[in-house]
């Protein structure tokens, strides 16, 4: 499922101003149930990792809670910045995920679920 994915992926992630201070929270995605087993599942991982909904760069020492600071579990992912909206409508009339319809379906109805049982 992965080679046949676009190689550039759409993803968004949420913008705070908490305390007149801006945030990027963006590993609200995934909660820590699901990285408690993927880390079990790859427990040799000490470094990078890339899979499941994670690309990181410390596998074991993931920032998901906020705290006053930026949350990513996809940050080594990101490979371009299309900027910041004020509705998500506003983003996705400029922006969409470039896909087959072929392949959108292929994704849609088993790659997806593929996936998901594997973890």
């Amino acid at each position: 499922v992965y080679r046949n994915a676009p190689k550039n992926i759409f993803h968004s992630w949420v913008e705070i101003n908490f305390e007149n201070q801006w945030y990027e929270l963006e590993a609200f995605i995934l909660d820590k149930t699901y990285i408690k087993k993927l880390q079990e599942q790859n427990s040799e991982c000490t470094g990078a990792f890339c899979g499941y909904g994670v690309a990181v760069k410390d596998f074991r020492n993931l920032i998901i809670e906020f705290d006053r600071n930026n949350t990513y579990i996809q940050s080594e992912g990101i490979n371009q910045d299309f900027g910041v909206y004020d509705c998500p409508d506003e983003l996705l009339k400029e922006h969409h995920q470039e896909i087959s319809a072929f392949k959108a379906f292929a994704y849609r109805h088993i790659g997806r679920h593929l996936m998901n049982r594997n973890v």
